[in-house]
């Protein structure tokens, strides 16, 4: 009787060990903010079943948001050969965190969840490992050194962030390493979970276990590249039908979403906009983008009337300050963002936008314009290969994204690896800093309103 005692005790516990289904090494699991103060919590894993989640102590069950599957190669932005199918060995589950919550775990792995006040806030952006053919370029990512994001996502967590920002763009490994390339022999490649788990949710790690997310896409989320696992596994809506990149023939649905406002408390917010297939072309009125963005710009300026500050984030600078890279010649903003943007409002932001947060441009950069602007920052340097085309400590008269946007500060830090924190310090107020990959901060700034001004013009590169 003892030894059955034991026996049905030993069979309960596993029942119940299965019924919570503990987090695995290898599974991911994090929290992701959406509109106002609506957060989600998401678990990547190869288990059978999704697993309870237990929130303020209380156990209900996670729901499958994307089964295993593997999706046949659709076209991409790469040659054929240099494409396959993407393979998703993984499920993804999620499930709802209510507003005010204090405790969220899953299998025993407590999950980050949000303050009903964001305080301290971390902006990366850029993170992937860059492997692209097309250019040949082939990123060292077995090369800590030469690919940081682990270590930049340690010195992120150890900085205790409210809530982490990532502008954009975190699955590069789009093509695979030549033999001759020692520095990423061996490194998953294209757009399944291999390369996603390599590029973002392994080095990302203390980041995932640290801080809920806000997330912008990037041009290499579009759905010709690494869409179908941005709507597995990032992007905060439900997933949909004919939204989820595997059919080309429903991209115009899949690579635009409307924004949203993630709701900081205190009167300040951060409008989210999917921008990422803008490119850097003019729009014309009947391209399905024209009438997406205008769209976007009308939704933001209602938004902006229900918050006293607001930051709005995507992947595209609007307002940056960049250099050719044939010709070094300087130049300002982004042709598809004015010409679509600037049909609503010759300053392109609604009045009520104070800050642009952006990445795309593998460097970190401030921007402050004399009148009618916000203030622009572009954070796109947190792992992948950085630009090393040098800019001006002061820009020359006459750069300007649309005529009469006359700068008034400036400061960049080409050709290093770190992240970007803001602290609020009043209603329209936030300090900056610019950590190096090792934590050191190597520049600070102040946000007052739309004005913004750095310490320092540029940043030497730090090694």
């Amino acid at each position: 009787m003892k030894m059955l005692k034991i026996l049905f005790g030993l069979l309960a516990i596993g029942l119940w060990q299965g019924g919570m289904c503990a987090v695995h090494a290898e599974d991911a699991a994090y929290v992701v903010l959406g509109e106002g103060r609506t957060a989600e919590a998401r678990l990547i894993t190869q288990a059978p079943r999704c697993p309870d989640i237990v929130i303020n102590g209380r156990k209900r069950q996670m729901q499958a948001r994307a089964l295993p599957a593997t999706e046949p190669q659709r076209p991409t932005q790469s040659r054929p050969e240099f494409s396959k199918p993407s393979v998703f060995d993984v499920r993804v589950c999620e499930a709802p965190l209510p507003a005010g919550i204090h405790s969220a775990a899953i299998g025993g792995h407590r999950l980050p969840v949000r303050k009903s006040r964001l305080e301290r806030l971390v902006v990366i952006g850029d993170t992937g490992c860059r492997l692209k053919a097309a250019d040949n370029a082939w990123q060292a990512c077995n090369d800590p050194a030469a690919f940081p994001f682990a270590r930049i996502a340690r010195q992120v967590a150890a900085w205790h962030p409210d809530a982490v920002i990532h502008v954009g763009d975190y699955e590069y490994r789009e093509n695979p390493c030549p033999d001759d390339q020692a520095g990423c022999a061996g490194s998953p490649w294209g757009y399944g979970w291999d390369a996603w788990k390599a590029d973002f949710f392994t080095p990302g790690a203390p980041i995932l276990r640290t801080a809920p997310l806000i997330l912008a896409r990037g041009n290499h989320e579009s759905c010709s590249r690494a869409g179908q696992g941005w709507w597995r596994f990032l992007d905060p809506r439900p997933l949909e039908l004919h939204r989820n990149c595997n059919d080309p023939a429903f991209d115009v649905t899949g690579d635009y979403s409307a924004p949203y406002a993630v709701d900081f408390g205190g009167g300040a917010q951060i409008a989210v906009m999917d921008l990422s297939h803008a490119g850097g072309a003019a729009i014309s009125q009947d391209d399905p983008r024209f009438a997406a963005f205008t769209d976007t710009y009308d939704r933001v300026a209602a938004m902006t009337k229900k918050a006293r500050f607001t930051f709005a984030v995507d992947h595209y600078p609007f307002l940056a300050v960049s250099a050719d890279e044939k010709t070094l010649a300087l130049f300002a903003g982004n042709k598809a963002l004015i010409s679509t943007f600037g049909s609503r409002n010759p300053y392109l932001m609604p009045e009520g936008v104070d800050v642009l947060l952006a990445g795309h441009v593998h460097l970190w950069e401030q921007v402050s314009y004399r009148d009618h602007f916000p203030s622009q920052f572009v954070a796109g340097f947190s792992g992948t290969q950085e630009d090393t085309v040098p800019l001006p400590a002061r820009v020359p008269p006459g750069i300007e994204p649309v005529p009469g946007a006359v700068i008034d500060q400036f400061s960049s830090w080409i050709d290093g690896f770190g992240f970007m924190t803001l602290e609020r310090t009043g209603e329209n107020r936030w300090r900056v800093e610019v950590h190096d990959g090792e934590g050191r901060v190597v520049n600070r700034c102040r946000i007052i309103g739309r004005a913004s001004v750095c310490e320092r013009a540029t940043v030497a590169a730090v090694r």
